[in-house]
């Protein structure tokens, strides 16, 4: 790992290329790439470039970038065939299990899903 990959969140290291993931989609605000560990039959994380690492931590100025992480969100799950039968989860903070503190969205779809959750 390089010098200019310390301090990066695992995300970020992705996005940046510095380790492996399978990306599926990008532009210029965000990343979306397969889950390791996945929860679902299809399981992508939409992740924003800016490191923001918990929702709450999101400011005003982020409220563009936001919606921006839905609608993409949106789009893979159209891209990856799931049409609108998906699930979307942030986790916000260790106790709700987030793990990677850079924000990030799961798109869930696949199989049958219960509610409530967890």
């Amino acid at each position: 790992m390089s010098k200019a990959s310390e301090g990066k969140t695992l995300f970020q290291k992705i996005i940046d290329r510095d380790i492996p993931g399978t990306i599926v989609y990008e532009d210029d605000h965000c990343a979306a790439f397969r889950d390791v560990n996945p929860g679902a039959p299809t399981h992508i994380l939409v992740v924003p470039r800016k490191p923001i690492p918990r929702l709450v931590d999101a400011s005003d100025e982020d409220q563009a970038l936001l919606g921006h992480l839905m609608r993409t969100a949106a789009k893979v799950a159209q891209d990856e065939g799931v049409g609108d039968a998906f699930r979307l989860v942030v986790n916000n903070g260790a106790d709700v299990g987030q793990t990677v503190f850079h924000l990030h969205l799961h798109v869930l779809a696949g199989r049958e899903f219960q509610w409530p959750p967890g």
